[in-house]
């Protein structure tokens, strides 16, 4: 058997067709089963909570000295790949990883983690489903959930609220070279530039 490294920067480069591969590949290493035993769309929303703005600030609240999990949220709020039912917002990880500046998807789904276990704090329901994954690397959210956030992050910029800690959480025990990423959307990119320095991937 022969094993190959990839960058993440190689990765976010290689044509579209590699990066599913690995995405199937990734997730199928880890174990992600499909969320549903069949393939029915409405199967991924039928337990994902709809989360409203406050809920969203209590979970910014919780998470705010995890500076990867503050970006993933964030990465959130952009539009979501097209899925055929409006209440469902689905992104790759391979692209939140991207655009957070994450070494790979693992980093995604442990900052998915925090977020949805401080999500399950603020309502007072561990059990309350923030976001859902299937075998083929996607994340799926509530559209309600993914347009608080963009209010949120839409506040937390006018207020300039975020930038006067981001240099010191970066500086904090957890992931390494979390910032920037594309300058299409607003979250992690934008978000990393109001912070006077970024640590970039090793």
């Amino acid at each position: 058997m022969i094993g190959i490294t990839l960058s993440s920067e190689q990765i976010r480069n290689a044509p579209a067709d590699v990066r599913h591969w690995i995405e199937r590949e990734v997730m199928a290493s880890m174990n992600q089963g499909p969320i549903a035993e069949n393939n029915d769309k409405s199967s991924h929303s039928e337990h994902l909570a709809a989360c409203t703005e406050e809920e969203v600030a209590a979970i910014l609240t919780q998470i705010r000295s995890v500076l990867p999990a503050v970006n993933v949220l964030f990465e959130l709020s952009r539009q979501g790949s097209a899925y055929g039912r409006p209440d469902i917002a689905v992104f790759r990880l391979l692209d939140i990883a991207g655009h957070a500046r994450l070494q790979n998807v693992e980093q995604v789904i442990a900052c998915l983690d925090i977020i949805g276990q401080a999500f399950g704090r603020v309502c007072g329901d561990v059990d309350a489903k923030f976001y859902a994954l299937d075998r083929d690397g996607h994340c799926f959210i509530a559209t309600e959930t993914q347009q608080s956030i963009l209010q949120i992050w839409r506040k937390v910029i006018a207020g300039g609220q975020f930038a006067a800690n981001s240099q010191d959480m970066a500086a904090r025990p957890g992931f390494n070279g979390v910032s920037g990423g594309s300058t299409e959307n607003p979250p992690a990119d934008q978000q990393a530039a109001k912070s006077s320095k970024a640590t970039s991937p090793s």
